[in-house]
């Protein structure tokens, strides 16, 4: 099993957007996935309550069976569509993959 890491931070006001309406944007879309995109094992996708300067804005937390399934969710349309959106609004996005 693979564990996919994501953190985002969010440009404020990019679309007409805050950063928070950014964050609550990814958690609907990207929990909305499961069960379209087959790969995905389990997904979590968190939003900050506590703004820092060293906070990001969203995270999420997903599994996959292994490292093709998660190449696979990548370029699945759905989520490249959700990917795309979050391109335009991010300043910043740090991740990391374990295996588990």
């Amino acid at each position: 099993m693979l564990k996919h890491i994501v953190m985002w931070r969010f440009v404020d006001g990019a679309e007409g957007k805050s950063s928070t309406q950014h964050a609550q944007w990814m958690k609907e879309h990207l929990e909305a996935l499961v069960g379209v995109v087959p790969e995905i094992r389990s997904i979590e996708v968190g939003v900050n309550c506590y703004p820092s300067d060293t906070a990001y804005d969203a995270v999420l937390i997903s599994t996959f069976d292994n490292l093709e399934a998660m190449n696979r969710y990548k370029v699945h349309p759905a989520h490249v569509a959700v990917a795309d959106y979050c391109k335009k609004v991010s300043e910043s996005r740090v991740d990391i993959d374990y295996e588990i």
